[in-house]
């Protein structure tokens, strides 16, 4: 054996030489993987800092002691989110009352930050929940599972509920209460037996409505104009007395319309509001209101059929959100745009 063949094997040189070229491609392409790799993950990093920077630095407020409901709203205010850390029992905080937050009320954080929050399980305090809109089967039910008892229930006539249905309660939702306690209801007992007369539910409508339901029952009502408002000129805002309300010829009823200028002109640059309620279950409490940077005002809040739809129409200029909450809880929230 010659002395190469102790260095190659025996292999003839051509096969050595493609195998070497070969071990130097996959090198090659090793490498410059390897640098595709690594610029992806600088870039990617790189990026991320950027965006998370270029968020605007806010303040986590002080949920302590919220409800659920309240604490989510409160952080969505800040453009912050909400995560469950966990629940505890706690005797001296009611149940689903938050009892910590990570990170702490005031500290200075990104917006889109996750807040982490801890929910007490409850001791010898409870939240009533909201009962109006439920089937009075339904609330009975929904107040054992909270430690409550249903106490007094009184039946009322009533044009926008269907018998059977719980139209107001009392101590009202959301309240801190003793297990055990008792809270009364009225019910709605259907529609009112011939002559008497309730008061219709004019709101977030024309009064075209009003001055008909006037000319068919002889009844007589004053209008006062609120040029604030955020509804189209002629729609009614609010209304005394309430809907449901027993009236009478001599009753004093008075209906605030909204006179905002310039609906013609700004018809293009109004934000149309549509939400459909589930086409199963009862009748629901459908409550609608606009935030902007002078506070939140009610534009919607009544019962509503199942499948039923809403329609409303709101100037791009009068608010920033909208959040619509269904038996008093926040299903939704859309920015205004």
């Amino acid at each position: 054996m010659e002395l190469k063949d102790l260095f190659t094997g025996g292999v003839p040189e051509g096969p050595i030489k493609e195998r070497l070229a070969s071990v130097g491609f996959l090198a090659k392409v090793a490498g410059v993987a390897l640098a595709l790799f690594l610029l992806t993950y600088f870039l990617f990093f790189w990026t991320m800092e950027l965006v998370i920077h270029n968020r605007k630095e806010v303040i986590v407020p002080d949920i302590s002691g919220k409800s659920a409901a309240n604490a989510l709203q409160l952080l969505s205010d800040s453009n912050l989110a909400m995560k469950i850390g966990g629940y505890e029992f706690n005797d001296s905080v009611p149940i689903g009352t938050v009892l910590r937050q990570v990170p702490s009320p005031g500290a200075a954080v990104r917006e889109s930050k996750v807040i982490k929050v801890v929910f007490s399980q409850g001791g010898e305090s409870v939240f009533i929940p909201t009962l109006i809109g439920l089937p009075l089967r339904n609330a009975e039910l929904l107040l054992r599972q909270r430690s409550l008892l249903l106490g007094e229930v009184v039946e009322a006539y009533s044009l926008k509920a269907e018998k059977g249905i719980v139209l107001s309660q009392d101590p009202r939702p959301d309240s801190s209460v003793s297990k055990n306690t008792m809270v009364q209801a009225v019910v709605s007992a259907g529609d009112p037996p011939v002559g008497i007369i309730l008061m219709p539910d004019f709101r977030q409508k024309k009064t075209e409505d009003a001055y008909q339901w006037s000319t068919q029952t002889k009844m007589r009502f004053k209008t006062v104009e609120d040029r604030s408002s955020l509804f189209p000129s002629g729609t009614v805002i609010d209304q005394a007395p309430a809907p449901d309300t027993v009236v009478y010829p001599t009753s004093r009823i008075v209906l605030t319309v909204s006179a905002r200028k310039g609906r013609g002109a700004e018809a293009s640059g109004e934000f149309q509001v549509h939400y459909e309620v589930s086409q199963s279950g009862s009748q629901r409490n459908i409550r609608i209101v606009a935030l902007s940077h002078s506070g939140e005002r009610e534009i919607f809040n009544g019962l509503r059929d199942p499948g039923s739809k809403i329609d409303l129409s709101v100037p791009l200029a009068g608010a920033e959100k909208i959040r619509i909450f269904v038996n008093g809880i926040l299903v939704e929230e859309r920015p205004v745009k």
